[in-house]
């Protein structure tokens, strides 16, 4: 156990503490908290398949924490402006809601331990995600997570998805914290990228996507 414990604490607690804890530690959902990208980028691939589209995983990379109408921007640029965004997009988003109602979202490593040591040490914490509201909430709540967080930002919340600053913006104030003050942690460089413009400390937790040099310049911690 005391192995364990060292080698968790050696990877996400220890980054936090490395950035002097702060007022707010601000997650991402998707490929951060849940091990959810290559689910929705797999589903994804299918869906536009049946509709004559072939998705590469570099695309589907570039996309990653995107949301609104620059997700929908980017991709009618990747595929034409007779895309069908919105049918492709709700067709997804149905089957990757059906594993979270069946067999449910895998947490990644490390997680539950950093948010139980967060509230251990009461400080507060926020999901700030593109995807949905009422989907985070849901999805937070079936994997016994929701009540770590003491706020929840969706992508329909702010005008501008990432790579713009907007949701943590956002967060920063519903911590009524500055954004020096909060640490963000991500998985996707358009999320460091926009941790970083927003002015937050930034811990990259790399999922789908090595760093780039640009992203290793930008996040304060690589995990």
């Amino acid at each position: 156990m005391e192995i364990e414990m060292a080698v968790r604490k050696s990877n996400l607690i220890q980054a936090v503490e490395t950035l002097g804890m702060g007022k707010a530690v601000l997650f991402d959902m998707d490929g951060l908290i849940f091990d959810t990208e290559r689910l929705f980028m797999e589903q994804l691939a299918v869906v536009m398949r049946e509709y004559g589209y072939r998705l590469t995983r570099e695309i589907y990379c570039n996309t990653l924490g995107m949301g609104g109408r620059l997700l929908r921007d980017y991709m009618c640029g990747q595929f034409g402006e007779n895309y069908p965004f919105e049918e492709i997009s709700e067709i997804t988003v149905k089957r990757v809601e059906a594993v979270a109602d069946t067999v449910g979202f895998m947490v990644k490593p490390g997680i539950c331990e950093l948010l139980g040591y967060l509230m251990e040490k009461k400080i507060f914490c926020a999901v700030a995600s593109s995807t949905h509201t009422d989907r985070v909430e849901r999805y937070l709540e079936q994997a016994g997570l929701l009540g770590y967080f003491s706020a929840v930002i969706g992508g329909e919340m702010v005008e501008r998805s990432k790579p713009f600053p907007d949701i943590f913006l956002l967060a920063c104030e519903r911590a009524e914290s500055e954004p020096g003050d909060c640490i963000v942690l991500e998985d996707s460089e358009n999320g460091v990228r926009a941790a970083h413009q927003a002015g937050c400390k930034v811990i990259c937790v790399p999922d789908l996507k090595p760093p780039s040099e640009e992203i290793l310049l930008l996040a304060d911690v690589l995990v």
